[in-house]
């Protein structure tokens, strides 16, 4: 007796979309055929999903839980907790997250881990992951440890090129640090996922514009400017370039400049991959003009619509293979409080929204299939991460994570329908479609609007890049 039947005639799959029946037995996905094949007798459950449309489960490769964040007055907090993020996620059809397990002075990687883990076990709705994030001058004794943890399951190290702002001065790691952290990561079979700016240009035009009285954030593009991404993203690329096996993937990538040094490093061969956010794909520097402005404000700032363009064309020729969100969840009093090109904060709770907002743009206004959309907002995620085939598709042995879209439920965003904080920069979107059930490994967690989850439903996913992801530009 199987636990649960989900039908539909537009289930996405890898063979391509139809008519399909999948079966799932405990956690796991043991059949996907044609639909009809699995009657109610052979059932716990059946599920017909008539037009809706039948996705393995959403996944995010770039999100701050419990995140550190520093106020103007000098004080700091923390971000919403993953409990808040996790439950969003799911309500959006996003199943699984990656977070970052920040490394400081004076630990070790396995403690960084170890503590993160209070952040997040037993905290989390959805399955979960963490990055190792690095920062600042790197001890000798730091580099075996990087090994160490790829070793353990943990095989994506973050890099910052900058430290970002003035009062974040330590995050960015030196060159000769970046060059010797890609070697234990190339021979470990690990992917560094890099945050690119050049730093000595984002402070110059920090110093720059202060000195002029230029201080509004809404001047934040000529700080982390296209110029600052084309120098950063192509100084990395060229060291990769002499480290044999490394592979890189850059987060957040937003200008024309970063699009076209990726495609530039892929047509030689070199395997690099892009992640942008809904943020850029959907908002501009304009946007910064609107009432409460710094809410679409995220690191690196907005660009123009050149660049905006130059990331969607990113997005049909394979140059960009993720949507992420760097999800920063927190009240608007505090995404607000800072005014200033040197103290606004980054992110924005965008977590919930993805699937649906990224489906409108992707299918409903610009015609790409349902496997391309299914592709930018999970399936690349699962491969270029270590996740795939257990996440990102629906395949027997996958786990049985299934997202339903209901294209019926065209809508304009309210903050009332959202569940992380009191704002939305998404309030207003019109979207045509929303997801009315997500189920994660085989349980219903979401439906009709319900949670039926629970914060101790998450697991922790080790991971393994593929070769074949780090080899050559795969996908």
């Amino acid at each position: 007796m199987l636990d649960l039947v989900m039908r539909g005639d537009r289930v996405v799959t890898p063979q391509g979309v139809g008519a399909f029946d999948v079966a799932v037995e405990g956690e796991r996905i043991v059949a996907v055929a044609a639909a009809g094949t699995f009657g109610k007798e052979t059932t716990r459950r059946l599920i017909d999903a008539g037009e809706n449309i039948v996705m393995p489960g959403g996944i995010d490769p770039h999100v701050h839980c419990s995140w550190f964040l520093p106020h103007p007055d000098g004080t700091a907090g923390l971000t919403d907790p993953p409990s808040v993020v996790s439950r969003a996620a799911l309500f959006g059809g996003t199943t699984t997250i990656i977070d970052f397990a920040r490394w400081t002075h004076g630990n070790t990687i396995q403690g960084a881990i170890e503590r993160r883990d209070q952040d997040w076990a037993g905290q989390c709705h959805c399955d979960y992951s963490y990055h190792v994030m690095v920062e600042g001058r790197l001890p000798p004794e730091l580099f075996g440890q990087i090994g160490e943890a790829i070793r353990a399951g943990y095989p994506t190290v973050k890099i910052f090129t900058t430290d970002v702002t003035p009062s974040r001065r330590g995050r960015m790691v030196d060159f000769g640090d970046i060059w010797e952290v890609f070697q234990v990561v190339a021979r470990e079979g690990g992917l560094c996922v890099m945050h690119g700016e050049d730093n000595d240009i984002v402070m110059h035009m920090y110093e720059k514009l202060i000195r002029e009285g230029r201080v509004g954030f809404e001047n934040m593009a000529e700080v982390h400017n296209v110029l600052s991404e084309d120098l950063s993203f192509r100084r990395v690329i060229r060291l990769a370039e002499n480290v044999p096996g490394i592979a890189l993937y850059f987060m957040h990538v937003s200008a024309a400049t970063g699009v076209e040094a990726i495609r530039e490093a892929r047509a030689r061969g070199t395997p690099v991959y892009g992640e942008t956010l809904h943020q850029y794909l959907m908002y501009t520097t304009e946007d910064y003009k609107r009432p409460n402005g710094q809410i679409y404000q995220t690191y690196p700032s907005l660009k123009s619509k050149a660049d905006q363009a130059a990331l969607w064309t990113g997005t049909v020729d394979g140059v960009i293979q993720t949507v992420g969100t760097d999800e920063i969840c927190c009240a608007l009093a505090v995404k607000v409080q800072g005014k200033r090109i040197d103290d606004t904060t980054g992110g924005s709770a965008g977590v919930e929204p993805r699937l649906a907002v990224m489906y409108t743009e992707m299918v409903g206004r610009r015609g790409y299939s349902l496997q391309k959309f299914v592709e930018l907002t999970s399936t690349n995620a699962a491969k270029i991460m270590g996740l795939y085939p257990r996440k990102g598709t629906l395949a027997p042995g996958s786990d049985a994570d299934i997202t339903v879209l209901d294209p019926s439920r065209k809508m304009t965003v309210r903050l009332e329908m959202l569940h992380e904080t009191d704002y939305s920069p998404w309030e207003g979107q019109e979207v045509h479609a929303w997801p009315s059930m997500t189920i994660l490994r085989g349980k219903v967690k979401v439906e009709d609007g319900r949670l039926l989850g629970d914060p101790k439903d998450g697991q922790y996913l080790y991971r393994k890049i593929p070769d074949e992801i780090r080899s050559r530009p795969l996908l």
